[in-house]
């Protein structure tokens, strides 16, 4: 599966930006898919995922409340919106896929290029 994460920029504290990740290659609907992110001088996080089919969905603590993460299997593509956005979320924000994995975990086989989100306060 190849995914290319867009949507990233430059957005003021309280704003909302929306991530998009279009997948190609494989069915997307046999995965289910997650975003990560990396702050500067960080580790990368968990923080979102969705099932295969929509109807199930996992958030980091921090981004509960804030994020809605959703899929659109036609258009092969998975989307974050981030609402109420602070500094501290700012970040390269990655896409990945799995058959099976959901969840907290990083060891997902597909892996997208990362967008930045940068929340100036």
């Amino acid at each position: 599966v190849q995914l290319q994460a867009s949507g990233g920029g430059l957005v003021q504290a309280g704003g909302s930006r929306r991530l998009s990740c279009a997948a190609s290659g494989r069915t997307f609907s046999d995965y289910n898919m997650a975003w990560f992110r990396q702050a500067p001088g960080k580790e990368r996080e968990f923080v979102s995922a969705i099932n295969w089919s929509g109807t199930s969905t996992y958030y980091t603590d921090s981004v509960k409340g804030r994020f809605i993460i959703s899929r659109d299997n036609a258009k092969n593509t998975v989307y974050l919106r981030m609402n109420s956005l602070k500094p501290e979320d700012t970040a390269v924000y990655y896409c990945a896929a799995h058959r099976y994995l959901l969840g907290p975990t990083d060891e997902y086989d597909y892996w997208g290029q990362g967008t930045l989100v940068t929340v100036s306060s």
